[in-house]
């Protein structure tokens, strides 16, 4: 992991580098706040810790310009500054900072904070992935693998898939699957998610037994059917 430490006193900036590094962490700093948009933009950091007060641009500043950066919007940051005030502390959390620590501080505590927003980091990426093994499916990126292979899907039979996986062992309705799926549910739409459907099962190959049909209701996802348990 690489963290960006953004900070104007070079003793803490030390600090707080030395520590993160004891922990395996990659560290950089910066000192002055005007550098550190056009640092952020070219490091692309795991994480940013950002003092307020900085020469040439505070910190609330910097990471609105991360949040407006679709490059650097995702990157998560904690504010470390020796402004205490409430409104301080509201002004950071409230455009979405992921944590704020006060000076002076426990580098252990610092320590644990970082290693919890990781941890949520992770929590939110691993939400975004949906498994069925051998089948994988990226919400973010919405790509697909089968045995580790990439599965060639088109944006709704993606959607398809995945509402399906997400609902495993549940029957769904075609009607709701319509609904969901594109919006809303007609004779023509009934018709167009048979062949999505269709098609899903012949991308899967060995594994379309998976995707079910109960009659007269709709489709279902089952991770074992008969015919490979």
């Amino acid at each position: 992991m690489h963290i960006l430490i953004v900070e104007d006193d070079e003793d803490i900036a030390d600090l707080v580098s030395f520590k993160l590094e004891r922990q395996g962490w990659q560290t950089t700093q910066v000192h002055r706040g005007d550098e550190a948009p056009e640092r952020i933009a070219a490091l692309l950091p795991d994480m940013v810790i950002l003092d307020i007060m900085l020469p040439g641009l505070d910190g609330i500043e910097i990471y609105r310009r991360m949040r407006d950066n679709p490059a650097t919007s995702g990157i998560p940051a904690l504010f470390l500054t020796a402004r205490a005030q409430l409104e301080d502390r509201l002004r950071g959390l409230e455009l979405g900072a992921d944590d704020y620590i006060t000076k002076p501080f426990s580098t252990k505590e610092l320590v644990l904070r970082i290693r919890n927003i990781f941890a949520r980091q992770n929590t939110r990426a691993s939400q975004l992935l949906l498994r069925s093994a051998p089948i994988v499916l990226d919400k973010n990126t919405l790509a697909a693998t089968l045995d580790g292979e990439p599965l060639e899907l088109t944006a709704t039979e993606f959607r398809l898939l995945a509402c399906l996986l997400e609902r495993e062992g549940q029957v769904q309705n075609r009607y709701d699957l319509q609904h969901e799926i594109f919006g809303y549910a007609d004779t023509t739409q009934s018709r167009a998610l048979d062949t999505h459907i269709k098609r899903l099962r012949k991308k899967l190959g060995a594994y379309a037994g998976r995707i079910a049909t109960e009659r007269g209701v709709g489709y279902v996802y089952r991770a074992t059917p008969a015919e490979e348990a």
